[in-house]
Order: C-alpha cells, then sequence, then structure tokens
C-alpha cells in the first residue's frame, strides 16, 4: 500500500526510494527464515552504512547525511515496515552514535565517526541495568578514577546488540554511591576491550533476529579520551538521546503498524466468503478504517515532533506523546491484523502473527508506555 510521505527535496526523495529498493531486494527475501532461526543480519547493517542511510542525521563533515530528522525518521519507518529488527537497530545504533556526535569533541569526532556512521562499526547504547530500569538514574556500574584514565565495573542488562556491537555508549556512576542523576558519566568503549564481555542473549518472544544481551564489565580499563562531554554530567546526555531514540521507536512502530495493514487489506480482498470479499463485510470494513486512521495519526504526531526537533525547539513531550501512541498502535494493530486472518493469522504460515509478537517490546523499550504518560505529564505541569 502507498504511503504519502513528507520529502521537501529531490535528495530526500532519492534518500527513501533507495531505501525501498534495499527492503525489496536485500531485507524482504530473507526476513523469514532468518527471524525463524534467530539470525543477526549483520551484513545488512554493513550494506545501509555503504548506502549511507546510517548516520542520515548526523553531519556530512564526518561522513553523515546531514538530512533532517523528519527525513531519517521516514526511512526507518520504511526499513520497519520491511523487518523491525533492521530498522529497530538503525534507531539503536543511530542512539548510540548520538552522545559522541552531539557531545563529543572535535578529536573524538574524527576518530571514531566517520566508520560509526558509515557502516564500518554497529553501536549499542548501555544504560539499563537489572534493577535500574526505568529509574535509570539508581545505577550501580562504577567509573573509578585512575592514573591513567577509568576503571569499569558492573553489568547493563536488556542491551540491543549486546555481544554484536562494535562499540558501546556507556553510562556510568563516576560520583559516590548516593549522587544519584549528578554523579553519572558518557564513555565510548570498543567492544574489544579487556574485561567486557556479553552474557548470553536473552530468548525473546519476538524480534529474534536482533540480539539483546547483557553486557559484562570487569576492570574495563579506559583512558581519558573515553570521556564523552563533562565528567559527572552524563545523564543529561542520556536524557537528551532517549528523546530523540523515542522518535525512532514511533516510527519503528508506524513501520511495523503500517505492514500489518498492508496484509490486512491484501487478505481482505482475497479471502471470500458467503460470496463476497470479506473485506465488503462492514464489519470488518469498519476495522480496517479504524486502523488505517490510526496508523496515519500515528505518523503525523512523530513527524510533528521531528519537525519540532529539526527546526531547535522544545520536542521532549511531543517526541514522548508520538512514543505511545505510536507503539501503543503498534500492538492495536497487529492484533486486529491477526483478527482479520483468522485462523490463519495465528499460524506461521503469514508473517501477521509475528508482527503481533514483535509490537509489544516496543511498548517496553526506550522508556515503557507508563514511563512516557509520567513524562507528558510532567511537561504539562512545568507548561501550567
Amino acid at each position: 500500500m502507498a504511503v504519502e510521505r513528507t520529502l521537501h527535496t529531490p535528495e530526500a526523495e532519492q534518500l527513501l526510494e533507495l531505501t525501498e529498493e534495499i527492503v525489496a531486494k536485500e531485507i524482504s527475501p530473507r526476513v523469514a527464515e532468518d527471524e525463524e532461526n534467530s539470525v543477526f543480519p549483520r551484513q545488512v547493517f554493513t550494506t545501509l552504512g555503504q548506502a549511507g542511510l546510517l548516520g542520515l542525521p548526523y553531519p556530512g563533515e564526518y561522513g553523515g547525511g546531514d538530512q533532517p530528522y523528519e527525513v531519517y525518521l521516514q526511512v526507518v519507518e520504511e526499513l520497519a515496515r520491511g523487518w523491525l529488527a533492521v530498522g529497530l537497530g538503525v534507531s539503536v545504533h543511530t542512539l548510540s552514535c548520538y552522545p559522541l556526535a552531539t557531545f563529543g569533541s572535535a578529536e573524538q569526532k574524527t576518530a571514531h565517526l566517520p566508520d560509526m556512521v558509515g557502516g564500518g562499526l554497529l553501536g549499542a547504547y548501555c544504560l539499563s541495568e537489572t534493577t535500574s530500569g526505568s529509574d535509570a538514574a539508581a545505577m550501580n556500574t562504577r567509573a573509578e578514577t585512575t592514573e591513567t584514565g577509568y576503571r569499569i565495573n558492573g553489568a547493563k542488562a536488556w542491551i540491543t546488540h549486546g555481544g554484536h556491537a562494535d562499540y558501546y555508549a556507556l553510562f556510568a556512576r563516576t560520583g559516590t554511591p548516593d549522587s544519584g542523576a549528578r554523579g553519572i558519566s558518557c564513555f565510548h568503549v570498543p567492544a574489544d576491550a579487556s574485561g567486557l564481555s556479553s552474557a548470553a542473549p536473552e530468548r525473546k518472544m519476538g524480534m529474534r533476529s536482533s540480539p539483546t544481551a547483557g553486557v559484562l564489565f570487569d576492570d574495563v580499563e579506559l583512558g581519558t579520551e573515553a570521556l564523552i562531554g563533562e565528567r559527572d554530567r552524563g545523564f543529561g546526555i542520556a536524557l537528551s538521546a532517549l528523546d530523540s531514540g523515542r522518535l525512532g521507536i514511533a516510527a519503528c512502530a508506524v513501520g511495523l503498524a503500517q505492514a500489518a495493514l498492508d496484509a490486512a487489506v491484501s487478505y481482505s480482498r482475497e479471502r471470500h466468503q458467503f460470496g463476497s470479499a470479506i473485506g465488503d463485510f462492514q464489519g470488518l470494513s469498519f476495522m480496517l478504517a479504524d486502523m488505517a486512521t490510526q496508523v496515519a495519526a500515528s505518523r503525523e504526531l512523530y513527524l510533528s515532533a521531528a519537525r519540532l526537533r529539526d527546526a531547535g525547539r522544545p520536542f521532549g513531550k511531543q517526541a514522548a506523546m508520538a512514543k505511545l501512541m505510536a507503539t501503543d498502535t503498534a500492538m492495536k494493530v497487529t492484533t486486529d491484523a491477526v483478527q482479520v486472518f483468522g485462523g490463519y493469522g495465528y499460524t506461521r504460515d503469514f508473517p501477521v502473527e509475528r508482527y503481533m509478537r514483535e509490537a509489544k517490546v516496543l511498548q517496553i523499550v526506550e522508556g515503557t508506555n507508563q514511563v512516557q504518560r509520567l513524562v507528558i505529564g510532567r511537561h504539562l505541569a512545568k507548561e501550567a
């Protein structure tokens, strides 16, 4: 089903056409088999990097695409429409680039960013821990000062690309144990650092081709050049990154919901009962109409937030709203798509059951939807 895009330049149109081509040729043919066998498609990310799609919102002087977030997010949506594991992987990689690209020194950017946005390196974002998920400021991973830099000890949990990433954007406590959000710093950690390892990958309900694992730090030694931004000011970097990251998750959710809607509409025209296509019956026609409306509304909400970001205006509240609405929409639309397929929807012969399993995690990652409501409520209270 064709999707109306808001692309204002020929370059943006070409980027989306390129994305659609890569999805059709490189991604769609392998989705079902790789998801069935929990295969991580690392080569796909190399291909995306070589095509210039892995660093779209970052500066061209470091190999990025110099594209507005409004364009980048529509590319992410199209990738997620083809395969959520890839769309979300690009969103997470972009999130992992954010601290260094936004708060890093010129030397750090020159040394690392070209490979990060060019596909040579794949990143992961290390914030959550087993006892500090939604309350990220309660983290226990520590970075102790040494004569040459820092020594990291601790463990991170639920890390997308954990065990497969080439580097980690790590948040660790540099202040006292009770320093809270004011004693956290951000570090760039290469995956081959001595003492760094990963736990066994999680056995997940969906998105099996997107590896999720704990990352362990056992006396990992880092030089002073690994610190990103100011010491003890890393939590602000983390929150700033998550505002943008939530828009990536919203775009992924819309892409997944669009894929489910496409499948449901197509099936409703092919399947006949009582002498008519099932899509001609009012009960099912109304369900499809609601699904399409919810997808379109969610898309406009994330695009509206992206335009605020591109204009340099506050967008945190709108990002939380977009993440909340888009991921709830994805859960509803994918569930309804299974209903449209009837008994076939509950089998693995059709992709809608996978879409439904995948949608659930989007209501959890990068801040649960309950946390999004807290964020929105706090913004409303400040505005009042």
